[in-house]
């Protein structure tokens, strides 16, 4: 450990105000404007639904598979209290195929207590977000930052890495000591005018050209003041994950099926069986 808080110290972050400034050049220029949880001129309640639903459906799933669940889950549940109001059996129906049910309960609980303690407004209060089921810090951050422009750090999967490299934060990102330098870092470079812009931008730098392998380093707009390619150590951040052993589990299973076919049941919402 006191290696680690060594190499935290050596690490401080790049005194750059220019960061923001170029990251936000290289994104209208280069960045994803055509999302379908982008559209600027919705209501300030619609666009909230919108940025918050695709917020919970891209943890742990890549963009383009979203894309097409996000459309059809906006067209039967256009907004918070149509979803509220749905029976769970359909909320996961319309969550099929993409997997980690439980975010979707936790945004079904989540979306009833915005309908119950809040008449519906989501709320622009940081603690209140936080407050709500399955919203983290990160993605508390990123939904009041895109649908309001307020200025929260965001740090999900692609801005750590960015932040590791261009930093040169040595650990593990899911040590809590790394994340909490890579929080100083999100938040120091976070701007206080165009966040939404901002927090689109590092997201996509982070899944177009600062990816896990071969990242195209020679077209990103931070390259002159990224530590971690000055020092060549982009391959080597950020850390992985110390690998640890699998345990191993056994289990009797059978099927009751008979004429009339096979016995099914709904698995519980906690556990494996």
């Amino acid at each position: 450990m006191s290696t680690l808080l060594a190499s935290l110290a050596l690490n401080a972050p790049p005194q750059d105000e220019g960061f923001a400034a170029r990251l936000l050049a290289w994104w209208a220029e280069h960045g994803r404007h055509d999302l379908p949880w982008q559209a600027r001129e919705d209501d300030a309640e619609s666009r909230v639904w919108r940025v918050w639903v695709s917020e919970v459906m891209l943890q742990q799933t890549q963009v383009v598979t979203v894309i097409p669940y996000f459309e059809r889950f906006m067209r039967r549940f256009p907004h918070v209290a149509s979803f509220a109001q749905a029976h769970e059996d359909e909320v996961l129906a319309h969550w099929a195929g993409l997997g980690y049910y439980r975010r979707a309960r936790l945004l079904h609980a989540a979306s009833k207590q915005v309908l119950a303690l809040h008449d519906g407004v989501f709320p622009r209060d940081f603690d209140a977000v936080l407050a709500l089921p399955g919203l983290g810090r990160s993605t508390a951050g990123a939904v009041l930052a895109q649908a309001f422009d307020l200025p929260y750090a965001i740090l999900d999967g692609n801005v750590k890495r960015v932040l590791a490299r261009y930093c040169a934060v040595e650990g593990w990102p899911g040590n809590t000591l790394v994340e909490r330098k890579l929080w100083s870092y999100a938040t120091r470079f976070t701007p206080t005018a165009r966040a939404a812009d901002y927090t689109q931008a590092i997201m996509d730098l982070g899944a177009t050209l600062c990816t896990p392998r071969n990242p195209a380093c020679e077209r990103c707009p931070q390259v002159v003041s990224c530590v971690a390619k000055q020092s060549g150590r982009v391959s080597e951040l950020p850390t992985p994950r110390p690998s640890k052993v699998l345990p191993v589990r056994q289990a009797v299973m059978w099927l009751v099926e008979s004429e009339q076919g096979l016995l099914l049941q709904r698995r519980p919402p906690v556990g494996i069986w």
